[in-house]
């Protein structure tokens, strides 16, 4: 039997981040092949109410961890506290969603835990805790890989496309505790600016409209199609790099992943490393001018013409749809 540790992640408004949520049923998915617990940990200022969401989740015990310390949820004050839950509880297996501060935090807790660490799975495979095993991706997205972690402990982050969102399944147990302050913090939080955006979260929309450099920066057709879908709206690297869009909307292998139920691809190449972020989209739309595009071989509908005609068509049909 295995104990199994989600490290629970919140918005900025201290609610939970729907992305714990799937972190949750990848633990659910290692427990039912273990025979283990389902543990999750809540790090804040005041981790109460948040601990007392996630108890609603199939989770047999939240420990709830508050302190002044961890007001801001960074690395360097989270990582020893988690570690510290982790051990106290003897848990095999400490995992996180793979958002941005998934992937920061987890690396770290897995060196205070001298833990192996599979990234980004995409499956849990194995009949039993010995023998279990992790799908992830490699080389973006090209490669598959399974690996089997060798260490006592065995952390890892999830693939928040890969794994539904748990849902309420009984209330369990609330364990608060004191985390110890770190002996020295490296980091120090000197202000904090929300992005905030009528549209819906680019991870959590269920429609996302993304661009290109077809775009050519201009971005105008992209925002009002967006607007007509209730959509999120993306961008490629190229896009972000050139400073034409901000990078929290990079969608790709160094941005964000998303799998909504319709993606909207406009002047967008395909490369590979764009595609690992947005393959598990449900449904992929198309419009390149270059009929080679690479994007055309993972679309499910794809357009040949100029996005700047395209797009307006576009937005009119489904406002006349409606």
């Amino acid at each position: 039997m295995s104990n199994v540790l989600i490290v629970v992640e919140a918005q900025p408004d201290g609610s939970l981040r729907k992305a714990t949520l799937n972190a949750i049923t990848a633990g659910k998915q290692i427990v039912a092949k273990t025979g283990g617990e389902l543990h999750a940990v809540v790090l804040a200022k005041d981790a109460g109410a948040l601990a007392n969401t996630v108890k609603e989740y199939g989770v047999k015990v939240v420990h709830a961890g508050s302190a002044a310390h961890l007001t801001n949820f960074t690395a360097d004050v989270v990582a020893p506290a988690g570690a510290e839950i982790a051990t106290a509880i003897k848990a095999e297996f400490v995992g996180a969603a793979a958002t941005q501060a998934g992937r920061d935090v987890m690396p770290r807790i897995a060196a205070r835990l001298k833990a192996a660490m599979a990234s980004e799975i995409l499956g849990v495979v194995g009949s039993s805790g010995a023998d279990l095993q992790f799908t992830r991706p490699m080389w973006a997205g090209a490669v598959i890989a399974t690996v089997k972690l060798g260490t006592a402990i065995k952390c890892f982050t999830a693939r928040t496309t890969e794994f539904p969102m748990a849902e309420k399944a009984g209330a369990g147990e609330v364990k608060a505790f004191a985390p110890a302050a770190p002996a020295k913090s490296l980091q120090k939080v000197v202000a904090f600016k929300e992005v905030k955006s009528a549209r819906p979260a680019l991870t959590e929309a269920k429609v996302v409209v993304s661009g290109g450099r077809g775009t050519k920066g201009d971005f105008k057709e992209i925002d009002a199609l967006a607007d007509e879908l209730g959509a999120a709206v993306g961008a490629s690297r190229a896009v972000c790099d050139a400073g034409w869009q901000p990078n929290d909307l990079q969608i790709g292998q160094t941005g964000k992943v998303v799998a909504p139920q319709l993606y909207i691809a406009a002047g967008i190449s395909g490369a590979i490393q764009h595609i690992a972020g947005m393959k598990g989209s449900k449904t992929i739309v198309a419009i390149n001018k270059d009929a080679e595009a690479p994007i055309f071989q993972v679309a499910d509908y794809g357009l040949v013409a100029d996005l700047f005609k395209a797009l307006p068509e576009l937005r009119a049909a489904v406002k006349a749809a409606k």
